[in-house]
C-alpha cells in the first residue's frame, strides 16, 4: 500500500522551469539550479537534450581529434561548449572552432558568435528541425562563417558544408562529404571520416 502511494505522488514542478515574461534570457543558463547537461536557449526557451546516441558520441570524437591535430595555431578546437548569438539564443554545437585570441579563462561557460569561425551539428533523430534548420539560421545570423551539418548515413558520417554569403547573410551549400573531408577553409582539414569504423 505504501509503494503505491509513493508513487501516485506527483513531484511538484519546479519553479524555475516557468518562464518568466518575456522567456528566459541567455545568463539564464548559467544561473538556473539543476539545469540537465547540455540544455540549449533556442528562442527563449529552454531545451533538453535526449541522451546521446552512440553515433553522435563517435562523430564528436572523430572530429574533435583530427581537428585538433589538423588546427593552425590561431584557433582552438572545443566540444559541446554553448554560443551565445543573442539574448535568447545560446545553443550549444557539438564542435566549435573559436580564434585563440577569444578563448577566455577555465571558468568561460559560453562563447560569443563574434569567437566562432565554425560551428559544426551533428543531427539527432529528436533534434533533426533544429540542427537541420533553426540553428543554422541563427549561425548565419549571427555571422559565423562556417556551419557543418553531420548525418547519419548508414552508420557513416555524412558532412554537409555551408559558408555564410555576407550579402544575404545565409549559408550556401559548398559541398557534400561522404568518406573524405577534404577543404581548405576555414584551414587546411583532411579527414578520413571512415575512420569512425575504427573507433
Amino acid at each position: 500500500m505504501g509503494a503505491i502511494l509513493e508513487a501516485m505522488i506527483v513531484e511538484p514542478f519546479p519553479q524555475w522551469l516557468r518562464p518568466p515574461p518575456g522567456g528566459f534570457v541567455a545568463e539564464d543558463l548559467d544561473r538556473l539550479p539543476d539545469l540537465p547537461p547540455h540544455t540549449e536557449l533556442i528562442d527563449g526557451s529552454l531545451v533538453f537534450v535526449s541522451p546521446q546516441a552512440k553515433f553522435h558520441m563517435l562523430v564528436i570524437t572523430l572530429l574533435d581529434s583530427a581537428l585538433r591535430h589538423l588546427a593552425p595555431a590561431h584557433v582552438r578546437v572545443r566540444r559541446e561548449m554553448t554560443v551565445t548569438l543573442g539574448r535568447d539564443q545560446r545553443p550549444e554545437p557539438g564542435i566549435v572552432v573559436v580564434r585563440a585570441d577569444r578563448d577566455g579563462g577555465h571558468e568561460l561557460t559560453s562563447y560569443q558568435a563574434d569567437d566562432v569561425v565554425l560551428a559544426v551539428e551533428v543531427v539527432s533523430v529528436e533534434s533533426r528541425t533544429r540542427d537541420r534548420e533553426r540553428k543554422p539560421q541563427l549561425y548565419a545570423q549571427a555571422g559565423i562563417t562556417h556551419f557543418w551539418r553531420i548525418e547519419n548515413v548508414d552508420g557513416r558520417p555524412v558532412v554537409y558544408g555551408y559558408e555564410l554569403d555576407p550579402a544575404t547573410k545565409a549559408y550556401a551549400l559548398t559541398g557534400i562529404h561522404h568518406e573524405r573531408l577534404k577543404l581548405s577553409v576555414p584551414f587546411d582539414i583532411d579527414i578520413d571520416l571512415t575512420d569512425i569504423d575504427r573507433l
